[in-house]
């Protein structure tokens, strides 16, 4: 395919790239009102906000290797045409149960749109820089969708009901629909067999049951039921590995993790995504709980972390140009931890900005990790692969992710409620407590709250820093055995340092 044809089909592949990622995080402020408006129960908006994501997660293995199968151009044209249905749908529902259902199909047609924009940008482009460049734009789209998703909607709802969040997505998916068959090339493997539909139920249950034990273990008081979820996601989990390792023609190829770069990447987005998703968690608190913004001016104030992500990635080739891409990701990951070690310091009149150089310092240097590594951990395999490793890359963004929220959320909460000498559980719970109070008293309590919820946030910049700088080092111990790898292990032309 010739270049000043694939440009214009890369810039087509952007729309569902972003749209996928900003329809993760967009209905966190249209929920109050949607939930109000279809009188949700509290079950049934966890349902609302988590199904979406949970289907995502819990297919794009499958999608990833569908696409190399029938064909990724038709499987991304199949899942924009069902998106923007299902968006409408959305949009226009009249029951809880309605847009449950409708986000859960949102997510299966959203599992297909990920690994197959990322997979056929790897055919579009033979040129090993023009490819890296391509890469840089695409994971801009994808990780400043999510950063900018509820700023979206925030503006969205200051004019508009609920629904025109999910309308927002359908002109771009019809964009799609019509001009792909266009600009965009078909692939699939001409070795691929037929999908094992064993090993398809295997991953949907194992990675459904991981993360819906990882988010419940953030908002359940007694963790059985999330431990259950995790100890039973794992056992299947295994089984789906043993499968795979045994099958000729696996849904997922786990024998790529023998490329120490492929597995070091992998490893490292899962954790900046851990990192990242705990310190959003906990800033956007920061913003509306302890400084009191509200929640659309709170996601405007969030901005710089979708920004500086954005930077980061598109100045990712340039880097790349100049060092070893293995140095560019670590020097970015080290700047990260440096990010995370400015939230320690949060506190007092100079909160505000130190809160917002350091979510953008911390995004910033994560940005080479999601361009380069996710072009090495494309590049490690055959082109009729593509999709598969794809797949592994956007797997590991949405654990990450969700171990984020879980894990650095609780350990929040164990903080903040251990400075509160056990006398509260959450600052939302001790705001809600100050206004039965006398007036003294109230303020009181609200202050040592706020005091609290501070220090939580401190100790989740240090977590972040260590998580930042380990990743760093485990890129740097990971590279390539020898300088003379084939190129199939180095991607990068390490040994060229182009």
């Amino acid at each position: 395919m010739r270049i000043n044809r694939a440009w214009p089909g890369a810039a087509l592949l952007m729309l569902p790239t972003f749209l996928v990622a900003m329809d993760m995080t967009a209905l966190l402020l249209a929920l109050p009102r949607l939930s109000s408006d279809l009188g949700a129960t509290n079950v049934q908006q966890l349902w609302i906000s988590d199904g979406y994501g949970l289907m995502v997660a819990g297919l794009v293995i499958t999608m990833g290797t569908l696409g190399d199968r029938i064909g990724r151009r038709r499987l991304l044209m199949i899942g924009a045409a069902a998106f923007a249905v299902l968006s409408v749908v959305a949009a226009f529902a009249v029951s809880p149960l309605m847009l449950i259902v409708a986000r859960a199909l949102l997510g299966v047609a959203g599992a297909t749109l990920a690994p197959s924009t990322l997979a056929l940008l790897t055919n579009m482009f033979r040129d090993e820089r023009q490819r890296g460049k391509a890469i840089a734009i695409w994971a801009t789209c994808q990780f400043t969708g999510g950063a900018l998703g509820p700023v979206l909607a925030g503006l969205l709802l200051q004019h508009f009901w609920w629904g025109s969040v999910f309308l927002a997505a359908v002109p771009a998916m019809v964009l799609l629909v019509l001009a792909g068959p266009v600009l965009l090339p078909e692939f699939r493997s001409d070795q691929a067999g037929r999908p094992d539909l064993t090993s398809v139920g295997l991953s949907l249950v194992a990675v459904l049951l991981m993360i819906y034990g990882i988010k419940q273990l953030a908002v359940e008081s007694v963790p059985v039921v999330p431990a259950v979820a995790l100890v039973a996601g794992a056992a299947i989990g295994f089984l789906f590995v043993r499968r795979q390792l045994r099958l000729e023609t696996p849904l997922l190829d786990l024998r790529l993790f023998r490329n120490r770069p492929f597995t070091a990447v992998l490893v490292a987005l899962v954790f900046a995504g851990v990192a990242m998703a705990g310190t959003g968690l906990l800033v956007t608190q920061y913003l509306q709980s302890v400084l009191g913004f509200s929640p659309v001016v709170s996601a405007v104030l969030f901005a710089p972390m979708g920004l500086g992500v954005a930077a980061g990635t598109m100045a990712a080739p340039a880097l790349a140009r100049r060092m070893r891409r293995t140095t560019a990701i670590a020097g970015g990951l080290a700047g990260s931890a440096l990010g995370s070690l400015l939230l320690v310091g949060v506190d007092g009149a100079g909160a505000l900005p130190l809160v917002m150089i350091g979510i953008a310092v911390l995004a910033l240097g994560t940005g080479p990790l999601f361009a380069l590594g996710t072009g090495l951990v494309v590049g490690s395999v055959p082109p009729e692969r593509a999709g598969s490793a794809a797949s592994m890359s956007e797997t590991g963004n949405y654990f990450g992710g969700s171990l984020g929220f879980a894990l650095l959320g609780l350990l929040a909460a164990v903080v903040y409620r251990s400075r509160m000498g056990g006398t509260s559980d959450s600052l939302a719970g001790a705001v809600a407590a100050g206004r039965h109070l006398p007036a003294g008293q109230g303020a009181e309590l609200l202050h040592s709250a706020r005091e609290a919820f501070t220090a939580s946030l401190h100790v989740t910049g240090v977590v972040a820093a260590v998580i930042f700088a380990g990743s760093a080092v485990l890129i740097l111990t990971m590279r390539p055995a020898t300088r003379t790898a084939p190129a199939a292990a180095l991607p990068d032309h390490e040994a060229t340092g182009s």
